[in-house]
């Protein structure tokens, strides 16, 4: 099959790979769309999050298939395989996990203290390819009336939704999103979809806030123009029930605390490439908290739910459309100098 493999840092190669076979307890996929991730810029042009070594749960190493983010028709499944079944629609939940240790006996297994982190298209093959071929557990049927365009925006909602139910907003609360890349504008919508009153997005981008007011937000704030803090103040008078970082940068984290009402919530979606420093008094006047938050666990059914009832709109988000062959020039690298680009997905065929 056709596929984008990634060998190391600006080392992805679109070439001729091996489809695994179909053992028990597995299902092949064809995969119809699959979206660029951040995490797969990290990869591509940092070689960071790539398994270099052995992963201890899929025992796989670079070169690996990449991207995590897909959906697909099932083509073929293995014995003892009966929750999804030939010719289904499905999205992809990539998180490897053992289910064995404590994180995952608890439900938590995006904490999966064997795995680490690991993920489909990072520690194994992923979704850039012709065919997907993994455990039965990672696959979630898709409605009739949720396209698969949709079921490849399912995994980056998740992370948004698993982002907006920890931070415990409410129907009626603010919230201000600092930074409007895919994330930032998914947690704008999960945060509409809560019931947040009023929406505050925070980005240095003036393409990206244009895309964040044709989502719905009720304000937009570029801070090279003015001091977002301040201005969120000014118009609530109190600051917003809860902020999300989605940027991973010293001066959006610093704002999104001053941002905050008393009893406030900050909510750290974004990874960060370098420490940054915190006022504790910032967070002991206002008895405010900092939360964090990792990817997702048990969000798919919900957010396919979601998706269907029409409750998140999350084609919006979907910027551009492009072919696998041209994955490096018209994405991985495309992404990085044009800011007017959300979602880009990619198809195989």
């Amino acid at each position: 099959m056709k596929a984008a493999v990634i060998y190391g840092e600006k080392d992805v190669r679109i070439e001729e790979f091996e489809v695994a076979e179909v053992t028990p307890g597995k299902v092949k996929v064809k995969v119809a769309w699959t979206g660029i991730c951040g995490s797969d810029l990290h990869a591509y042009h940092h070689g960071l999050g790539v398994a270099y070594e052995e992963h201890p749960i899929s025992q796989r190493k670079v070169p690996l298939v990449l991207g995590h983010e897909f959906a697909g028709t099932v083509e073929e499944v293995g014995e003892g395989v009966s929750h999804v079944a030939v010719g289904d629609k499905v999205a992809i939940e990539p998180v490897l996990y053992c289910g064995q240790c404590e994180f995952c006996r608890k439900g938590d297994y995006n904490l999966c203290e064997v795995s680490n982190v690991g993920f489909l298209g990072l520690s194994s093959d992923g979704g850039f390819a012709e065919y997907a071929v993994a455990d039965a557990k990672y696959f979630h049927k898709l409605p009739d009336n949720v396209s698969l365009e949709e079921g490849a925006l399912v995994e980056p909602t998740a992370v948004a939704f698993h982002a907006v139910k920890k931070s415990g907003l409410k129907f009626g609360d603010s919230a201000a999103v600092f930074g409007a890349g895919p994330i930032g504008l998914l947690l704008l919508l999960c945060a509409q979809a809560a019931g947040a009153a009023e929406t505050f997005v925070i980005d240095i981008s003036q393409e990206r806030l244009d895309k964040a007011k044709e989502l719905g937000a009720t304000y937009t704030i570029n801070p090279k123009d003015e001091d977002a803090a301040e201005k969120i103040m000014a118009i609530t008078g109190k600051g917003v029930e809860v902020a999300f970082e989605a940027a991973g940068a010293q001066p959006t984290f610093t704002a999104a605390l001053a941002s905050l009402k008393k009893k406030g919530t900050l909510l750290v979606v974004a990874g960060f490439s370098q420490n940054i420093t915190i006022d504790p008094n910032s967070l002991l006047f206002k008895e405010a908290k900092i939360e964090f938050t990792l990817a997702y666990a048990n969000d798919f059914p919900p957010v396919i739910k979601a998706i269907s009832e029409g409750k998140l709109d999350v084609k919006k988000v979907i910027t551009k459309q492009i072919k696998l062959d041209n994955l490096v020039e018209e994405g991985l690298e495309l992404l990085t100098q044009d800011k007017s680009q959300a979602k880009i997905l990619v198809s195989p065929n």
